[in-house]
């Protein structure tokens, strides 16, 4: 690892309307900020039966997404199918385990289940307390959409 990859993080960055992308980021508060618009929130929602190591992942947003009224982002969706909660505007997933004092990249098998968990787009939809999510290609019209 190079000097400068030891200051740099590499996460998964979801933003509204957007596919998630990889990228590195600078090991910074002001850089984590900068990606979300404002005071970051590290929030852990992820489990898995199968690999413990899904509680190390941890979502960063913006502490005041909901309250600004950001554009929601992803739906955090439990092993049941039910929606948990709603991330307004962007995020960015990296790692943390228990013995670390700092966020750190994720390993790449994590990394690619996320990927693939958050890669494109959503609509969310709430009525009364049901919410319905639909994810889309946001380069693609309305009636080329996948159903």
């Amino acid at each position: 690892m190079t000097e400068e990859e030891k200051n740099m993080l590499r996460v998964i960055v979801c933003r509204p309307d957007e596919y998630a992308k990889v990228t590195w980021i600078e090991d910074s508060l002001e850089a984590m900020q900068g990606l979300v618009g404002g005071l970051i929130e590290p929030y852990d929602p992820f489990y898995s039966d199968s690999d413990p190591r899904y509680e190390n992942v941890i979502l960063v947003c913006n502490e005041e997404g909901k309250l600004r009224q950001m554009k929601p982002s992803r739906a955090i969706i439990d092993e049941d199918g039910r929606v948990m909660d709603v991330i307004a505007g962007p995020f960015f997933l990296c790692y943390s385990p228990v013995e670390s004092e700092s966020f750190e990249s994720l390993p790449a098998d994590l990394e690619e289940v996320f990927m693939k968990k958050y890669e494109k787009p959503e609509h969310i939809f709430r009525k009364g307390n049901e919410y319905s999510i639909v994810r889309y290609d946001p380069g693609k019209s309305e009636s080329e959409q996948e159903r």
